[in-house]
Parts: C-alpha cells; structure tokens; sequence
C-alpha cells in the first residue's frame, strides 16, 4: 500500500513519505500543523487512496482514553436488573464499543483517525500508549482480549496546543506540515477552482501572504480560510480593482471577514488603514 495523494488532495513529496514511512512501519502517523492545513483531511484522502474504511476518533477536552476501548454501561444494567430484564444475564449487552475497538475488528484494515490529541488532558496520551503498541487491550467485565489480527493504519493529529508525552511521541512517526509556499498554495486553489481567474488567484495570494507576515498577528489565516475567500469573490463578483492594494497595512480586504476571524485582529487592520489614509 502506498499513498500518493488523491484528485482532491495535494500531498507534498515529504509529506507522501512520511505517510508511506508509517504504513511501512505500521506506526501512527503524528501530524502537527497550523490549524487549517489539512491534517484531518489528510486522514480521509488517505483512507480513500487506500480503498479502506475510515474511523474516526474526535477528541475533546473531557475525553477520556478508556472511551476509545469500549464503556460498561452499570447504570443501565441496574436499571435493567430492577425491572427484571432478561438482558442482564449477558454483560456484553452493556459493553460500549470504542473507536479502537471498531478499529481492531474492522473485517478490512481500517484507517483510524484519532484527532486533536492535545485537546485531552495530558494523561490521555499515555493511557494510550500500551494499547497503540500492542494493538490489543482487555475487558474486564468480559474476559476478553480484543486484538488487531492486521495493525490499522493510524493518524493522530495535533494543534500543538499541549506538549505530548515524550513516550508517547517515541512510538510515532512524526510529521509537521508546513504551511504552503505559493506553488503549493496554487495547486490546492486548482484543486478546489479549476479555471479560476489567475489574475484574482494573483491578487488574492498576494493580500492573502502580506496578511500572514503582518507583525502581531494574533490568528494568521490559514488554507482553508484563502479558500473561503476566494469563494466569496467569485460569488460577489468583485471587480478586480478592489484588490488592488497589495500592501496589507495600508487597507483592509474586501470581505476581510473570511480571513480575520479575531476583533483585535480586525481592530489593528483598522487602525493600520486610518493611519495610511491621513498620512496619504
């Protein structure tokens, strides 16, 4: 099985081999990036160039590890239990499948997702890390071990929002995606609008990367924000001389609101405008 990028997904020669580097070595795949750069999505070509299902993992701030394995439902058979349910009698009606357990009995090799690690707490990772090695956990309740009669291909992404484990990061292959230079960038944008104009994709990436390179930026926009806006020209049908100005500190783009998702951000562009009206 190899991975090398699908119609809808421009994959970077580095970023191929480090995809390819994990399924060799069936470990997860630990991709770091700035919000936007296609991490998740990522996950998804994958599991379409290699015809496998997908199964995904969305982690938030109260998740717990063992959820990803399996949950016992004792309130539920308790209940049961009191209304004299013939349900009772066998616990694994009350045994919650996880996403790693769906991963581990999948009947095809499955690509699991597990996505934006860092939002856990920082034992989430840890608890993880037998499981991931072995790929095969235990249930108590039953009595069973669930094992992975072929590893899964695993993807777990992070914003970079907390350190991970320095354990956890030794059973990874790591790959940090940079944020696209504006060769990469125009491919993408070919991608997503074939026959675009190239003179509005010009100006555009031009406000787009002096946007990016504004000092004190508190949220750069990313990839998926540059597309959005494009989205909004071509739907507006802005004439072209509304984007004329290249120069980021000396006005704000039209529809900004796609690009600057933060007040203070909006509020410096702002000011930055004010500033260049009365110098000029």
């Amino acid at each position: 099985m190899r991975f090398e990028g699908t119609p809808d997904y421009v994959a970077t020669a580095d970023l191929k081999v480090a995809v390819n580097a994990a399924i060799l070595l069936r470990r997860p795949l630990l991709v770091k990036g700035e919000p936007g750069t296609g991490k998740t999505v990522l996950a998804q070509e994958i599991a379409t160039a290699l015809g496998a299902p997908l199964i995904e993992w969305n982690v938030k701030s109260t998740t717990k590890a063992h959820q990803g394995l399996y949950e016992y439902d004792a309130v539920a058979r308790l209940r049961d239990g009191q209304l004299g349910d013939e349900r009772v009698h066998d616990i694994s009606n009350y045994i919650r499948k996880g996403k790693l357990w769906e991963a581990f009995t999948s009947p095809t090799l499955p690509v699991l997702l597990i996505d934006e690690i860092d939002k856990a707490d920082i034992e989430f990772p840890n608890d993880l890390l037998q499981e991931l090695d072995r790929m095969a956990f235990h249930v108590y309740e039953t009595g069973e071990t669930i094992a992975a009669q072929e590893r899964p291909v695993v993807i777990i992404t992070s914003n970079n929002e907390k350190e991970l484990p320095d354990a956890f990061l030794r059973r990874c292959f790591f790959h940090y995606i940079k944020f696209p230079d504006r060769e990469t960038m125009q491919s993408i944008i070919d991608v997503h609008f074939p026959g675009i104009q190239k003179i509005l994709v010009n100006r555009a990436m031009d406000i787009f990367y002096d946007i990016r390179d504004v000092p004190g930026l508190k949220k750069k926009p990313s990839t998926s924000e540059l597309l959005d806006w494009l989205k909004l020209l071509m739907a507006e049908d802005l004439p072209l001389d509304t984007l004329q100005s290249q120069d980021s500190s000396k006005a704000i783009p039209p529809l900004h609101g796609a690009l600057l998702k933060n007040e203070q951000d909006v509020m410096m562009f702002e000011r930055l405008a004010f500033m260049s009206r009365r110098k000029g």
